[in-house]
């Protein structure tokens, strides 16, 4: 029987794991549909000892259904004597105001290890550190050192896989000394960061941004640093397990390429493939929720995509087109209320009138939200206390919930689509029944 270990060599399942369980909502055994039990109580436990000062656990008697489920099995199994257990409910108990850093960090630097890889990892590093900077060892020195001061015989092969390893990680560096490959310690970076005036001070706030704040903290690390500086009262921390997608889309719009993306449903789990062209990244002020927006070839259209939908991203070329591509989203942004560049209807643009009522001058405010919030469209007064909204986008259906807080104000909504009037009074209809409003 294999032993519970908690460290995890993907960080995609990772990502997974912490997701299901703790941001899109805790998973009990039943819901646990992947694997079996002891595989739930194994990865249940190991994201306990990650994040244990922010778990929080309440438990509780099953509820009706559960126990006639559990009744009903123990009588298939000839079971009588059911006991009527408690079943802890899990969640992140996590208080922005006090963090000092993002708790899913920890996500990032649990990585799988076997004996050999903790022994080679002092051993190598240590070699390499003591020798004359910039000399180098090939890996065949390396193996014959390590086994004439520490007794230790590793393969070759086994010792320079470790140190490409390394060389790919940024551990070490390597030069070309005839038609050997030499490694070495190059600790020049290191030593630069750390008398950088400011520099820790600097990382100590940006680990708390919602983009690549895990190359903040990871520095920080290597400085022997901790923040005792800031505090973040609103931060879309749980975003953090996206950054690994991002770093990956950033690096194929730098360079104008077209990418493979696999995305995975949140809702229902369902896999596709997209073929994109990536042009920018779209963060929600309200929810931190990351998109990115870019072109799709076989549609011809522009298209948002959920970052923590993506979990596999392949570049597939450099697009020729991708300046020009750039352009036109600039000029269309202004009629995107969102992340959609798309509707239901015929029309390409969809216009949407509002006149609400303000009780003026006490109720001012609300013509400063509309100016502050209206995203491209036009506000003007027609009378007094009446104003009328007018904007051109290409979904109303993204306006239906920033409309609907105007109500008890609007006067009259009209819209080139009419499927956009019908929802909001039916769902007007709706509530008023729901609350048995005539």
């Amino acid at each position: 029987m294999s032993e519970f270990d908690e460290r995890i060599k993907s960080f995609q399942k990772s990502r997974d794991y912490v997701r299901d369980f703790f941001v899109f909502g805790f998973k009990s055994r039943n819901d646990f549909n992947e694997k079996s039990s002891r595989t739930y109580d194994n990865e249940r436990r190991r994201l306990e000892s990650w994040l244990g000062d922010y778990v929080r656990k309440d438990y509780v008697k099953k509820d009706s259904a559960e126990k006639d489920r559990v009744e009903k099995d123990c009588v298939k199994k000839g079971n009588k004597g059911a006991k009527k257990e408690k079943v802890a409910n899990i969640s992140l108990d996590i208080d922005s105001n006090m963090l000092d850093t993002n708790p899913l960090f920890k996500v990032y630097k649990a990585k799988s290890f076997t004996d050999n890889d903790i022994v080679l990892h002092f051993m190598i590093l240590s070699l390499l550190q003591h020798s004359d900077e910039g000399e180098g060892f090939t890996a065949e020195e390396i193996t014959e050192f390590l086994n004439e001061k520490y007794g230790k015989v590793f393969e070759q092969q086994t010792v320079r896989r470790k140190c490409n390893a390394y060389l790919q990680e940024g551990l070490l560096a390597s030069r070309k000394s005839g038609n050997k490959l030499k490694y070495y310690c190059d600790l020049s970076l290191y030593e630069a960061i750390k008398n950088i005036q400011g520099l820790a001070d600097a990382l100590k706030l940006f680990q708390f941004t919602d983009s690549l704040g895990i190359a903040a903290s990871e520095l920080l690390d290597c400085m022997d640093e901790e923040n005792d500086v800031f505090r973040i009262k609103h931060s879309f921390f749980v975003f953090t397990l996206d950054d690994e997608v991002l770093l990956k889309i950033f690096h194929a719009i730098n360079n104008k390429q077209q990418v493979e993306l696999n995305i995975k449903s949140v809702k229902n789990k369902t896999e596709r493939k997209e073929w994109m062209v990536p042009l920018k990244i779209y963060v929600s002020s309200r929810s931190g929720r990351r998109y990115v927006c870019g072109f799709i070839e076989r549609t011809k259209r522009f298209y948002c995509e959920r970052l923590d939908g993506i979990y596999e991203v392949k570049e597939l070329g450099e697009f020729s087109d991708f300046d020009k591509m750039l352009e036109a989203l600039n000029r269309n942004e202004p009629n995107a209320w969102g992340v959609s560049f798309n509707n239901n209807g015929t029309a390409h643009i969809v216009k949407l009138s509002m006149t609400i009522k303000v009780e003026e001058p006490h109720e001012h405010y609300i013509v400063e939200r509309i100016e502050r919030e209206k995203r491209g469209g036009k506000l003007s007064k027609t009378a007094d206390g009446l104003y009328l909204y007018e904007a051109l986008v290409f979904d109303a259906n993204e306006m239906v919930p920033w409309l609907r807080t105007f109500i008890g104000r609007i006067v009259d909504l009209k819209c080139s689509e009419k499927s956009i009037e019908y929802r909001f009074k039916r769902d007007l209809d709706y509530m008023y029944e729901l609350y048995d409003i005539q």
